[in-house]
């Protein structure tokens, strides 16, 4: 999981092809939406530095918080939001629940990874007709108008807001430890077509959502740092020089290693049929951090 692309690259038309793809180049049917999985902010060095303070060296590892599966009930309210009552982007109350059940599917390792503390329960959905937030890009005024409006609950409350993000992106997220600084920006934007049902296939069966989540619960991309030592500050997810696309089963893109990229982990950039795991240390990371930041 590492995460290296700045957001400037995530939104530029041009440079799609370095990190922010997710559908292979043989998907010639594949729209220039579909392709822009993940507009999250680059790492800085004092996000790994807050992130390695807390979690420490290799060796304080077994010191981390392992809370009991299912321990952790995170509270979710959808923001949806529609540029007009015409219907689009009006994401039922149908899929948000199956939404609801992917994350909880995902985190209970149903889907065939780790299980993990988290569940999730959904508290609340709002409706809104405003055609500028519809349209809102990262960072933006309109991103901070709409979730002043709109946000609800503290650090532990997880605020989904689905939208048509500016430039197709499929989704951002706000890192833990940036609530303190910045509580308004915190939560996760999703468009709105990459839930269940959703139009956006290959990224329409909620998976956006868990990758997401991942990042507000504190992780980086599984190709974060590329094949660098330090990579995403996670011991067991395999180093991997660039976001993996469609779903490249056997890739190894890290010179000098037999072992094959993580490319159905939550936190890479493969089509949503071919993720479905956390590695037991992404977990760890999961569950100090989110207990740290958000008081989880």
């Amino acid at each position: 999981m590492r995460q290296v692309i700045a957001l400037s690259l995530c939104i530029a038309a041009g440079s799609l092809a370095f990190g922010c793809s997710g559908s292979s180049d043989s998907d010639s049917a594949s729209s220039e939406i579909e392709r822009i999985r993940c507009a999250m902010r680059e790492p800085v060095n004092r996000d790994f530095s807050m992130v390695e303070q807390i979690l420490g060296g290799d060796s304080s590892r077994q010191s981390l918080l392992q809370r009991d599966a299912g321990s952790v009930v995170v509270p979710v309210v959808f923001h949806v939001i529609t540029p007009d009552t015409s219907g689009e982007g009006a994401v039922t109350d149908e899929q948000i629940a199956s939404q609801v059940q992917v994350l909880n599917d995902a985190f209970a390792g149903i889907t065939g990874g780790s299980d993990t503390p988290f569940r999730f329960a959904l508290t609340g959905i709002t409706r809104t007709v405003n055609a500028q937030w519809f349209s809102l890009a990262p960072g933006s005024a309109e991103e901070r108008e709409a979730k002043s409006a709109l946000r609800v609950g503290d650090a532990a409350t997880l605020n989904i807001y689905t939208t048509s993000p500016d430039g197709g992106i499929l989704g951002w997220a706000a890192f833990p430890w940036d609530y303190e600084s910045d509580p308004i920006f915190d939560g996760v934007i999703l468009h709105f077509a990459s839930v269940p049902g959703g139009a956006l296939a290959p990224f329409n069966e909620g998976d956006t959502g868990v990758h997401e989540v991942g990042h507000w619960l504190g992780l980086f991309h599984t190709f974060q740092g590329g094949c660098s030592e330090q990579g995403d500050l996670v011991p067991d997810t395999v180093a991997e020089r660039t976001p993996a696309t469609g779903c490249p089963v056997g890739r190894s893109s890290c010179s000098g290693s037999n072992a094959e990229d993580p490319i159905h982990n939550f936190m890479d950039y493969s089509d949503d049929f071919c993720l479905f795991e956390f590695t037991p240390n992404q977990i760890a990371n999961m569950d100090q951090l989110s207990a740290t930041f958000r008081g989880l």
